[in-house]
């Protein structure tokens, strides 16, 4: 369901809003004012678990498939230390790293402004994708390019075409090659299609991702592999493997975030003249946790958080459990909607989603009120089409700061 006036849908008088905001303001200032050594002591000893796993996996590769008795256990072991450092990377330290939640330590070696991740998209290029467009705009129908990606159709407010009956194929392709689809998120293939990109910018694009890309390819699939030596094969298919996890459980914990049921869309209008406690409101409304232990939150990046992270994306990721704490008794106390539930019943919410808006509107049955306005083209924004208003998003592309500077 898309709404428009989120007051209305939260029924909510504006000096109700305006008191939420206040006391998500006081939220942020607390943790901010609390951020001390052992919130550095957690992002480094995360640091140092993923470069633990990564170079056991890989020393596990080289020498336990030299001989032919340990070399399938040593494949099993090496491409499992390997994915699950891979995951640890992108989620829980990349991801986190790039949003700024640990630039308060002024340590430059885990500061967003030179982190770059272990994956195929330029950091640059996510920053601006996820930090300022989706973040800013977060599920609202023609701003948010994460809702589909630009392949799926995931709201009965966005016009069926045929294309739309090959979302099976799709959302399975995109599961397995994440990463690459990742990398070619920021081009906006719906805009390049249009006519309605920059071509000067485009290219520039293209040169980063080829660049990027070029290097996890050669590091993956041609450096590792050759340290292996005769069992290059092994070393080969074990990297295919721990990149095949990573994109498989990094695609579940993303659409577990903003596809569930409960988790509603915009439309334009809600996001004009909309004030600050209107957006805290609208990442509470569009944005859906997921229930687990404290090592599934890890390997999710805090992304069971997700709402939590969405009202809150700067602050440190070890501190969202307590946060949560205090969102939930916020929303209890104001009778504002908190999706969450397990990560089963989430992921299988929105896969359920995605089959379903494969057809018509017609030929289903919406699992929630029916959309207030009918299926239309909305046409992606562009940058000058998406003002910028949230300054804790962090900083999206140096060339076009200082460009505007």
């Amino acid at each position: 369901m898309a709404i428009s006036d989120v007051r209305e849908y939260t029924h909510l008088t504006d000096d109700e809003v305006e008191q939420i905001g206040r006391e998500l303001d006081q939220i942020r200032s607390e943790i901010e004012e609390s951020r001390g050594a052992s919130d550095a002591a957690y992002i480094n000893r995360m640091i140092r678990i993923q470069r633990g796993l990564m170079a056991a996996g890989r020393v596990t590769l080289i020498a336990g498939t030299q001989m032919k008795q340990t070399r399938k256990p040593a494949w099993v072991l090496g491409a499992g230390l390997l994915g699950m450092g891979k995951i640890l990377e992108n989620m829980e330290i990349g991801h986190n790293v790039m949003h700024g939640q640990w630039d308060w330590m002024n340590d430059p070696e885990i500061h967003s402004s030179n982190w770059e991740w272990d994956t195929a998209q330029p950091a640059e290029q996510w920053k601006h994708s996820h930090n300022y467009v989706h973040h800013q705009f977060t599920n609202v129908l023609g701003y948010d390019n994460d809702i589909g990606y630009g392949i799926l159709r995931m709201a009965r407010e966005q016009k069926w075409s045929p294309y739309n009956l090959g979302q099976p194929i799709y959302n399975s392709l995109l599961a397995t090659l994440f990463e690459w689809g990742v990398a070619l998120h920021d081009l906006d293939i719906e805009r390049i299609r249009k006519g309605e990109k920059d071509p000067k910018e485009m290219k520039r694009q293209l040169k980063q991702i080829f660049r990027k890309g070029r290097n996890q390819v050669i590091k993956d699939y041609v450096v590792y592999p050759a340290l292996a030596g005769k069992q290059w094969k092994t070393a080969l298919t074990a990297n295919v493997t721990a990149n095949i996890m990573r994109n498989l459980w990094s695609y579940m914990i993303i659409f577990c975030g903003h596809f569930p049921d409960g988790a509603v869309h915009f439309t334009e209008e809600e996001i004009e003249d909309e004030s600050r406690s209107e957006w805290y409101l609208r990442q509470i409304l569009g944005s859906a946790n997921f229930e687990g232990s404290r090592l599934l939150h890890i390997i999710s990046g805090s992304l069971g958080y997700q709402i939590e992270h969405h009202l809150f994306p700067d602050l440190p990721s070890n501190r969202y459990p307590e946060i949560s704490e205090r969102v939930q008794a916020l929303a209890a106390k104001y009778d504002i909607p908190y999706t969450t539930g397990p990560l089963y019943k989430q992921y299988g919410q929105a896969l359920r989603t995605i089959m379903k808006l494969s057809l018509p509107n017609k030929m289903t049955k919406s699992d929630q009120p029916e959309a207030p306005t009918p299926p239309h083209d909305r046409r992606r924004k562009s940058d000058q089409e998406r003002p910028s208003r949230r300054t804790e998003l962090g900083g999206w592309s140096r060339s076009h700061s200082e460009a505007r500077g």
